[in-house]
């Protein structure tokens, strides 16, 4: 049995938003394509670069449950 090919993690699309102060402040990443990933840091790269590290995760996970990971930019609008 081969295996499908890794996903780009780089093609997944990422939205940033601030956090506000009285939630702790700095910046959140998310993934469209994966509701509830998410990755958070001081400054918006900190978060892409958190957040990139839950997609993986959460991509992994995806795989270990024989699931099928969405394909980036799969999202509806």
């Amino acid at each position: 049995m081969t295996e499908a090919a890794a996903p780009d993690l780089s093609a997944y699309p990422c939205a940033v938003a601030p956090i506000p102060p009285e939630e702790g402040g700095g910046f959140v990443a998310s993934f469209p394509d994966l509701p509830g990933c998410h990755g958070v840091g001081e400054t918006p790269e900190e978060a892409v670069a958190d957040g990139r590290l839950a997609l993986f995760a959460c991509i992994d996970a995806l795989k270990a449950a024989d699931r099928t990971p969405p394909a980036p930019g799969s999202a509806k609008a």
